[in-house]
């Protein structure tokens, strides 16, 4: 990692955790937060910059709060010096997402990726109250845009707006519009638009975004890591034969089963996924031979 991305912590490749879950002897789904830093581990020792727990990738929904602090611990003691570790601290309201916030910082967290309020439509004014509640908690904030789950788009001009505040430092941005980091510098030069969802990524990093927020690295970090350095430097002859490997599974990171499918890619590569709690389902027969098959062509050409 340059001193850049030091610097800037969300710089880099991000691995949106997915969380490991094991079945206890009462039949219920535990968190294995043994099994949870080890990956944190493998996956600093494959070249990732860091790691964003408690996203949607890892069911924060799902968690208790016990759980989900303890997830944040997890992946600071286990990150090695110079390891990103940026918590999601999404929540229905700002009250809520500041605790989270200030659970992070007291973890040691450089950094919190904030959704605008959970299940409920914000209009501009509560966006606004949002971010400036949480930055108050001292970290730097990374808004999330995911207008198809939370129905409140951050829109450039909004983003300009919370970051002409100093409310935020970065977005990530999953709307899939590739035009919008341009407007977005345009509108508000020095924000940070990072990739969010994986089926852009060669896109964003031409663009010049400067990190990308992944899910697949949980299954293929060397190979994720590669494609977005080429791609960030302009080395499209490597880039390219990479991205339409991988891109067949990186478009699961934008359908509603992105997490059974990413844990599935997991197992088949030899990294431990494992179940997901409800209300998430096992794939359909479908869609598992799907991701199955593309998982496998990518592990037949070599990429890990």
């Amino acid at each position: 990692m340059n001193a850049r991305e030091q610097a800037q912590p969300w710089h880099g490749v991000l691995v949106a955790t997915a969380l490991p879950l094991r079945e206890g002897r009462s039949g219920r789904l535990k968190v294995d937060f043994e099994g949870f830093a080890a990956h944190v581990a493998w996956l600093a020792d494959s070249g990732c910059h860091g790691v964003t727990p408690n996203g949607s990738l890892g069911e924060y929904q799902t968690l208790s709060p016990k759980e989900r602090a303890r997830v944040v611990a997890t992946a600071v003691e286990a990150a090695p010096e110079g390891f990103t570790v940026m918590p999601g601290v999404a929540a229905y309201g700002a009250d809520e997402a500041r605790r989270w916030a200030e659970q992070a910082a007291e973890a040691g967290a450089s950094a919190v990726m904030l959704l605008p309020p959970n299940s409920y439509r914000a209009d501009r004014r509560a966006v606004v109250a949002h971010y400036r509640e949480v930055a108050a908690a001292g970290l730097p904030v990374v808004a999330y845009n995911n207008p198809i789950d939370t129905k409140v788009d951050l829109v450039p001009e909004l983003l300009a707006e919370l970051h002409g505040e100093g409310l935020i430092a970065g977005v990530k941005e999953f709307t899939g519009d590739v035009r919008r980091i341009y407007r977005i510098a345009e509108l508000a030069p020095g924000l940070d638009v990072l990739c969010g969802a994986d089926d852009v990524a060669l896109e964003l990093a031409v663009a010049g975004s400067p990190g990308w927020v992944a899910g697949y690295p949980n299954a293929f970090p060397r190979a994720c890591v590669e494609l977005w350095q080429a791609a960030s430097s302009g080395d499209l002859a490597a880039a390219l034969p990479l991205y339409r490997t991988l891109h067949p599974l990186l478009r699961w990171d934008s359908r509603t089963e992105f997490v059974q499918a990413i844990k599935l890619s997991m197992d088949l590569a030899g990294r431990y996924g494992g179940p997901c709690r409800q209300p998430r389902v096992p794939l359909t027969a479908e869609d598992e031979r799907t991701v199955r098959q593309a998982t496998e062509k990518a592990l037949a050409e070599g990429l890990r």
